[in-house]
């Protein structure tokens, strides 16, 4: 069966992309659905939300969001 999905499948997240990830996140969108808006594995999300990967993401999207600590 074909891949019906145009945007291609990568490793990991770009610092940028981890950013996005967290507003999305805090409105309460799903690891999964997030992941497969970005072609990645949806436990490179998940190492952006526990903070394993793209320290200072955080800290930047509340900011950029306007979102208290």
């Amino acid at each position: 069966m074909a891949n019906d999905n145009t945007r291609p499948h990568k490793a990991y997240l770009t610092f940028e992309e981890a950013v996005e990830v967290w507003p999305r996140y805090w409105n309460g969108e799903y690891q999964h659905l997030i992941a497969a808006d970005y072609g990645v594995n949806p436990g490179r999300v998940n190492e952006v939300v526990k903070e394993r990967k793209h320290i200072g993401s955080r800290e930047v999207a509340m900011k950029r969001y306007g979102r208290a600590a």
